[in-house]
C-alpha cells in the first residue's frame, strides 16, 4: 500500500490487486478494509480513481471521516487490506461525436479520472464540472489537465470558480452547447437529482452513480437497494446498487419527492 496525503482529511491510497488493475472500468468500485482481522466487521465501498495494469495497482481517493476510513489512511506500506474488486456496473461511453459532460460533487470526482482515460483512448471529448463547499474540497482539480479534459470548478462560498452549486455553470454550458452531450454524475443525492432533472428537461441521456449504504457489495445484505423503474415494467422495483449499479440511467431512478 502507498499513501499520499493531499491535505486535511484527504488521501490517495494505492493498493496492489491484479484483477482490479487489469479489469476495472470507470464507475466500478471496491469493497475494502484495513488489516486482516475481523474488526471493523464490514468493508467500505470506494470508487476506483485510477489503475496501473503494469504495476498491478489501483488507487482510491479517500476522506478519513470514520473509524474504517481512518484505519485505511493510517496503513503503512506492506500492510494487508481485505478487498473485493472490481465490483458493480460501469459508466457507458458516449457515442462518437458526443461530449461526455461529467458532474462531480466532492469526493464524487473519483470515477471520472479513470473515465477520462477511457474517453481519451476512445477518442471521445470530455468535460468535468467539479463542485464543493470550498476550494479545499476540490482536491483533485489538477489531475485532469494532463488528460486534456477541461475542468470547470464551482464552490458554494465562491473561493474557487463559479459561486454556488455546480449545476449553475453546468446549466450555462448545456444552454450554450454546440453539439450533442451525454451527462454523467457522481456525488451527493441532491446533486444527482438536480442533474437528472436538467437532463429530463433537455431530453438528454444521463447516467448517475448512486451511493447508498453498502454492507457486502455482492447483493447479499440488501442494504443498498434503490427504487428503479425500467421501460416495459408496470411498476418500480427495488434493485441492489452494488450489483445492478452503482451506475444507473437517471431516467429510471425513482427519486424522492423532497427537493
Amino acid at each position: 500500500m502507498r499513501r499520499e496525503a493531499l491535505g486535511g482529511a484527504y488521501h490517495l491510497l494505492t493498493f496492489q490487486h491484479r484483477e482490479a488493475a487489469r479489469e476495472a472500468r470507470a464507475g466500478q468500485f471496491v469493497m475494502i478494509k484495513a488489516g486482516a482481522c475481523a474488526e471493523p466487521p464490514l468493508r467500505r465501498p470506494f470508487s476506483i480513481l485510477a489503475v496501473d495494469p503494469e504495476r498491478e495497482t489501483f488507487t482510491l481517493f479517500v476522506k478519513a471521516v470514520g473509524d474504517g476510513t481512518r484505519a485505511l489512511c493510517a496503513m503503512r506500506e506492506g500492510e494487508l487490506a481485505q478487498c473485493l474488486a472490481p465490483l458493480g456496473r460501469a459508466f457507458t461511453p458516449p457515442p462518437p461525436g458526443t461530449e461526455a459532460v461529467m458532474v462531480a460533487g466532492g469526493y464524487g470526482i473519483a470515477p471520472f479520472r479513470l473515465f477520462s482515460e477511457e474517453l481519451r483512448r476512445a477518442a471521445r471529448a470530455g468535460r468535468v464540472f467539479y463542485g464543493g463547499r470550498t476550494a479545499a474540497d476540490l482536491q483533485l482539480r489538477h489531475i485532469f489537465e494532463p488528460l486534456g479534459v477541461p475542468l470547470i470548478p464551482a464552490t458554494e462560498d465562491g473561493s474557487l470558480g463559479a459561486r454556488g452549486r455546480v449545476t449553475v455553470p453546468l446549466e450555462a454550458h448545456l444552454d450554450g452547447r454546440q453539439g450533442p452531450v451525454r451527462l454523467y454524475a457522481s456525488g451527493p443525492d441532491a446533486m444527482l437529482r438536480a442533474v437528472a432533472r436538467l437532463a429530463e428537461a433537455r431530453g438528454l441521456t444521463a447516467e448517475v452513480s448512486l451511493d447508498p449504504w453498502m454492507g457486502c457489495g455482492i447483493g447479499t445484505c440488501l442494504g443498498c437497494v434503490v427504487l428503479v423503474r425500467r421501460a416495459g415494467e408496470p411498476r418500480p422495483r427495488y434493485r441492489c446498487a452494488c450489483t445492478e449499479g452503482p451506475v444507473f440511467n437517471a431516467a429510471t431512478v425513482v427519486w424522492p419527492e423532497h427537493p
